[in-house]
């Protein structure tokens, strides 16, 4: 059963009507309809009180506890008194000892009173937790409903405004393909009028960054407008309709795509952490000085499958990756790589790492972060920054800034940067 149904159920039980439940609630009959026929559920106040003049768990209302609480009928209680009856009847007479005397049976009934007082003290403040945790946990459940609730009725209006305000009756908008060496992307769109004009013809756009690509295309025999449009491949792309009918023009969103620029390239990390090599304002020379970070920085190549391996790279990186020392997003200088004989779990192997080659003396009002600039065979770059380094005025020391242009192993267009 419904949430609704349940009320209708308890309430006809009652010999109510809709209008004598809601004088007992504080609300209108038309409150009363609205949540018998699952239109809207009441306050979680209101909930409770239903829960309580129905005799039945809140749990039960809600469809949580299916199986609705049995009730001890007259007949049954009258069997049990009964049987109790017989029972303490049958019992033979109590024999007299040197207990039964009135003191030493006083002294028991006090004992007695203070445990049974105690134990229902205890009983009791049990019965309120495990009451208050019911309560809680029945509030949870009707707060989690109502949110479930108001999702899906809040998706089912985003879908009918959508399919009433479409342009189109059908539709599709797909990456056809992509060439690296031009730097663009494909896409294959068709679309069907709702509702078709003679004469009605259609401009289908690709936004690609900054730059906005048109296609105008005619109708088919079948009024569908079809047709490949081709623009910068970027990491933001929007591809929508136009539909034109005289002096009438009206747009449709028809497909976002995200990632596609950074999809093509491999999946780079920078390893180590820059703040861990702060000295006292400066960071030091790797090459000619020994610090705490001796193995240098290492590259990883995710897409090789040496993630496992922080600080090495397999085969040797490409000569058109660089590391380097970039200061507000601007380069400072490029560091120095190779392979090395490092120690690495107590065992010397050989390594690809990358070193600093100078002192750096760090200033405040600014960030530093280690970087990587990759170019691919067809001339394309990308970078791959790790956790900033910065001044800060409240600790008075350096530290971590946060992912550089708030991104952390991710790739990142060089169009902001400067090298």
């Amino acid at each position: 059963m419904t949430f609704g149904q349940r009320i209708a159920q308890k309430r006809k039980e009652l010999g109510l009507s809709q209008e004598g439940l809601g004088e007992q609630l504080g609300v209108s009959r038309q409150a009363i309809y609205k949540w018998e026929s699952d239109a809207a559920m009441p306050e979680i106040d209101k909930l409770i009180t239903l829960s309580k003049l129905f005799s039945v768990p809140v749990g039960w209302l809600l469809g949580v506890e299916e199986a609705e609480p049995e009730k001890v009928s007259q007949d049954q209680e009258k069997l049990v008194e009964e049987v109790l009856s017989r029972y303490q009847a049958a019992q033979p007479p109590p024999r007299k000892s040197a207990w039964d005397k009135w003191p030493v049976r006083f002294l028991f009934a006090m004992c007695g009173i203070m445990i049974a007082l105690l134990w229902g003290t205890s009983s009791k403040v049990k019965e309120m937790e495990q009451q208050y945790n019911d309560l809680h946990s029945s509030i949870y459940n009707v707060q989690s409903s109502v949110d479930r609730q108001i999702s899906s009725i809040t998706g089912r209006v985003e879908r009918v405004l959508k399919s009433q305000n479409d342009l189109t009756a059908e539709w599709s908008a797909e990456l056809a393909s992509t060439d690296l060496r031009a730097n663009t992307a494909a896409f294959a769109v068709r679309v069907v009028p709702r509702t078709y004009v003679e004469g009605m013809t259609a401009v289908f756009a690709a936004r690609s960054g900054e730059d906005t690509v048109e296609l105008p295309v005619e109708a088919g025999a079948d009024h569908a407008f079809a047709g490949q449009i081709t623009c910068p491949l970027t990491d933001d792309i929007t591809v929508s309709v136009v539909l034109i009918s005289g002096d009438k023009r009206e747009t449709q969103l028809l497909n976002n795509f995200y990632g596609l620029y950074s999809n093509t390239f491999p999946d780079l990390q920078i390893d180590g952490l820059l703040w861990f090599d702060e000295q006292d304002g400066v960071l030091p020379n790797q090459i000619s000085t020994k610090n705490h970070r001796k193995q240098g920085i290492g590259v990883r190549n995710l897409d090789s499958g040496s993630g496992a391996d922080p600080l090495n790279w397999y085969p040797d990186p490409p000569a058109t990756l660089q590391v380097g020392l970039f200061r507000d997003r601007k380069l400072l200088f490029w560091y120095e790589g190779g392979r090395e004989d490092v120690r690495v779990n107590n065992a010397i192997t050989e390594r690809y790492v990358w070193r600093r080659p100078q002192d750096v003396t760090l200033e405040p009002g600014h960030e530093y972060c280690e970087a990587i600039v990759y170019t691919d065979e067809y001339g394309r770059q990308q970078i791959y920054a790790r956790e900033g380094l910065s001044y800060s005025e409240q600790s008075g020391s350096w530290g971590p800034s946060g992912p550089v242009d708030s991104i952390d192993f991710a790739g990142s267009s060089p169009i902001d940067w400067e090298f």
